[in-house]
């Protein structure tokens, strides 16, 4: 043993352009570092009272799936880091914690669509909540903007 520590980076993933550029920074961050990612993806049953629920097993391959598809899309096959894959049943903000927690994670990269204020305060926030709970460091990146010229 050497006695060095891996630094490990958390990422969540949910397949918006925000979760996709924050996981863009994260392998740079993980190539810079020498780093390990594990990308997490969290599904949870709808709040839907009256209607039929659907099965845990679909919403999990569900997530599954999306979690791969944003992957291969946003760093493909040849990345230098190859990243550990969660799916995990919860609230987001909460298991993106939770496993940055039980990964010992040095840092946790979580998009933002850049909806704030009355918007975010009302509707809740991943990354609003990933700030003000987690025990290390988070950095937050905003979803590339286009502004249609060019």
């Amino acid at each position: 043993m050497t006695g060095e520590t891996t630094y490990r980076i958390t990422v969540g993933i949910d397949g918006s352009p925000a979760s996709k550029a924050a996981l863009r920074w994260a392998f740079r961050q993980a190539e810079l570092t020498g780093g390990e990612i594990t990308a997490v993806i969290a599904w949870d049953y709808p709040p839907i009272y009256g209607w039929e629920v659907p099965n845990g097993a679909d919403l999990d391959k569900d997530a599954a799936r999306t979690l791969n598809t944003v992957l291969a899309e946003t760093v493909g096959d040849e990345a230098s880091v190859v990243p550990h894959r969660e799916v995990v049943q919860g609230h987001p903000a909460s298991a993106l914690l939770d496993v940055a927690n039980e990964t010992a994670a040095a840092l946790i990269v979580v998009g933002n669509s850049g909806h704030g204020g009355l918007t975010g305060a009302l509707l809740g926030s991943v990354s609003q909540h990933c700030v003000a709970h987690a025990r290390t460091p988070v950095v937050v990146v905003r979803a590339e903007q286009h502004d249609g010229s060019g």
